[in-house]
């Protein structure tokens, strides 16, 4: 078995609590749950209308809330995506995943997640389970030891390149190893949309690994490209929203001939807010069909589906997350480790085991999905976790365990770091230049807006948490991140 235990060495532990779960669920190996995990990109807190959005609505996603259980204090892993998943899929903060940025990797993609890194899909295919991820990974080119293959996944097709998945239009997608060309999208052509291309192959990946004829369990790692970045979809889906959310807010990027055309430039949007809207629309009916297909098998009332966000609203490309009040009440954007930064939406749903309608107010965060999952399978939790699981609060049945301390780090900017403590939340900017290094310290229970610094109120409580800040993190083999911190 491969361990994560190289990168946790001297490491403090984040909680005082076992990973584990009393309430795990007992299950033989022909009655362990099919895990669905559905991984939205860039969307924002608001961006979902059971969360508060006015100006657009996400029916099939509301229904998922009153069927089963919003989260209201749910994080990322992160403020951007590859260390946001590198910490979901190893149960493990930014200060000890691996992946802890979005360095690239020649001649494509991300730098590659460790090969001795025991990963989520990893642990539920020794578990029996068969494995698939559709759309976003950003974690290792083929071939390399970040290879999906290569951490767990049976079957794997999408963008492998984080850069490459900000055009919906790209020349060629990954079906594990083989890259499968998009002829309809060759020269100038837009033709062949890559969102509607992984949904198909997820659909179809729940229709052929349905247990009635395979015998096994599957679970559905399903990073949805949508709504990150560049504002194109095809036409038909903005008719809905033409000239309705005036005044519209053209973008001028990249076009046919540009140096950067298909390769990670955003192409151009007259109708940005349409767009957006649009967008968000087309990932809500992705999700029904993923509920419809379950249904339709005869699988619903043996799936988890839990849905979230990797990260904050962003602001390139175009987007207008001011006119969306993408952020609610929340102060930040992606890469700021701010409340909007990394307060996510997430949503459970599981028939019969999740009371119908209910909200927690637990707070939980990317690295509690692994534990929480081994616990849904009815299998060991593995060790040096820094998550908890959250299965009491989804069922009702045990006790909830609760974090101690929560952790952050962001290495562009100079370096940004947060932990949040009860309902303290430090915040620490600029953290690689010791001379010009904040220290910001808000009361959540108060000011969930992060709007009243209060440190110089209390200078004890900073020095402490920054002692902790200090200590909750190790370092990477990969990407370095040393700040000398100090109260100022």
């Amino acid at each position: 078995m491969k361990t994560t235990k190289p990168f946790l060495a001297g490491a403090a532990v984040l909680s005082v609590f076992s990973a584990g779960s009393a309430a795990r669920v007992q299950t033989s190996a022909d009655q362990k749950p099919n895990i669905i995990y559905i991984l939205a990109d860039d969307l924002g807190y608001g961006d979902l209308s059971c969360y508060g959005q006015k100006r657009f609505k996400t029916p099939n996603i509301d229904r998922l809330a009153k069927e089963g259980m919003l989260f209201t204090q749910h994080y990322a892993g992160c403020t951007v995506c590859a260390p946001s998943r590198s910490s979901l899929l190893t149960g493990l903060t930014t200060g000890h995943t691996p992946i802890r940025g979005n360095k690239s990797w020649e001649p494509e993609g991300q730098y590659p997640i460790p090969a001795n890194t025991f990963t989520m899909a990893e642990m539920l295919k020794q578990a029996g389970y068969y494995t698939g991820a559709f759309g976003k990974w950003g974690l290792g080119f083929i071939g390399t030891e970040g290879d999906p293959n290569k951490q767990g996944f049976d079957e794997f097709y999408g963008y492998n390149c984080q850069s490459l998945a900000h055009n919906y239009y790209p020349a060629y997608l990954w079906d594990n190893h083989t890259k499968v060309s998009l002829k309809g999208n060759s020269g100038n052509q837009f033709n062949e949309y890559a969102p509607q291309l992984i949904h198909d192959r997820a659909l179809q990946f729940i229709e052929k690994q349905n247990p009635a004829k395979t015998g096994k369990p599957f679970f559905l790692f399903y990073p949805n490209v949508i709504p990150h970045a560049e504002l194109l979809i095809p036409d038909e889906n903005i008719q809905e929203f033409r000239g309705k959310l005036l005044p519209e807010k053209p973008y001028r990027g990249t076009e046919p001939g540009s140096a950067n055309f298909r390769t990670g430039g955003y192409g151009s949007q007259n109708e940005t807010h349409a767009a957006f809207a649009a967008m968000v629309t087309l990932l809500d009916k992705q999700v029904g069909e993923v509920v419809a297909k379950l249904k339709e098998l005869g699988l619903d009332k043996n799936t988890i589906i839990i849905f979230s966000s990797d990260n904050g609203p962003h602001l390139e490309g175009g987007a207008d997350p001011d006119y969306f009040d993408s952020n609610g009440v929340l102060k930040g954007y992606k890469r700021d480790l701010y409340e909007g930064g990394i307060r996510v939406p997430m949503i459970a749903c599981w028939p019969g085991k999740i009371k119908p309608g209910s909200t927690t107010n637990h707070v939980s965060a990317f690295w509690d999905v692994m534990p929480t999952v081994a616990d849904i399978a009815g299998i060991s939790v593995p060790e040096n976790l820094d998550g908890i699981s959250f299965l009491p609060s989804l069922t009702g049945q045990g006790k909830q365990m609760q974090h101690e301390t929560l952790y952050w780090e962001f290495h562009e900017l100079k370096g940004r770091q947060a932990l949040r403590m009860g309902n303290w939340k430090l915040v620490r900017y600029q953290a690689l230049t010791p001379d010009q290094a904040t220290t910001e310290l808000y009361d959540l229970n108060s000011d969930v807006g992060e709007e009243r610094n209060i440190a110089s109120q209390h200078p004890e409580l900073v020095a402490k948490m920054i002692r902790i800040l200090n200590q909750s993190r190790v370092s990477s083999e990969i990407f370095t991140f040393q700040p000398e911190v100090k109260t100022n």
